[in-house]
């Protein structure tokens, strides 16, 4: 009987996994309404590439790469997670809270925020010269990340 139900929960498993697949647009149109509002506020560049995530048990994430190199993750009702930036430019300072940047401005004279991600407790911050770093909610350094 164990060896029946077994079988029957990895049945289930593998089905789930098979069904769950991404796809890719070019379109925006395909992003939730707060994400695309999100990227024609904080960015000039337009969208390249939009890659769809549909998870196992429902829901999706959006990763989308703009036309100038940025990555910018969002959750299933658009919300950012994570913006990734490269060739000398910064994460808009509209998206970094003020205290994180007063404590770059202060302490790391010269870097660039290339990198924020939100985390359950916080922000996970990389700066321009490799340093990453760890702020609270309220954008207040905690600890530098190994």
């Amino acid at each position: 009987m164990k060896r029946i139900l077994f079988a029957l929960v990895i049945m289930i498993l593998g089905v789930s996994a098979v069904s769950a697949h991404d796809t890719y647009s070019r379109d925006a149109s395909v992003l939730p309404a707060a994400a695309q509002s999100f990227i024609s506020k904080n960015f000039k560049a337009k969208v390249n590439l939009v890659k769809i995530d549909s998870k196992t048990f429902g829901g999706r994430e959006y990763d989308v790469i703009l036309t100038d190199g940025t990555e910018v993750s969002f959750d299933k009702s658009g919300n950012w997670e994570e913006i990734e930036v490269g060739n000398g430019r910064s994460v808009p300072d509209a998206v970094v809270p003020e205290l994180t940047r007063r404590f770059v401005k202060a302490n790391h004279k010269g870097t660039r925020i290339v990198s924020i991600e939100r985390e359950r407790h916080g922000y996970s911050i990389e700066l321009s010269n490799g340093i990453d770093f760890k702020t609270d909610r309220n954008g207040e350094f905690k600890r530098y990340d190994d």
